[in-house]
């Protein structure tokens, strides 16, 4: 299994919030990933962890940089 960790950048700590709460809930389109998710360097910035059985493509990393944009984030 590989563990990837992304940062993503948020305009306000509000904005950065309704992404972590939007995580809660939800998976990759792949059904079989889902995150663990937190607030971290501050309130504006959250830490994304998810495993990989390294099988086919990850689309994972693509699909919460697209989630982040919907809040006005970007990986960072």
């Amino acid at each position: 299994m590989l563990i990837n960790e992304l940062q993503f950048q948020f305009g306000s700590g509000q904005e950065a919030n309704r992404f972590l709460n939007e995580l809660t809930h939800w998976t990759s389109s792949s059904g079989h990933i889902s995150v663990k998710a937190k607030l971290a360097k501050g309130s504006d910035t959250v830490s994304v962890k998810y495993q990989f059985d390294g099988k086919g493509f990850d689309y994972t990393s693509s699909e919460l940089d697209d989630l982040a944009r919907q809040y006005g984030g970007e990986e960072i």
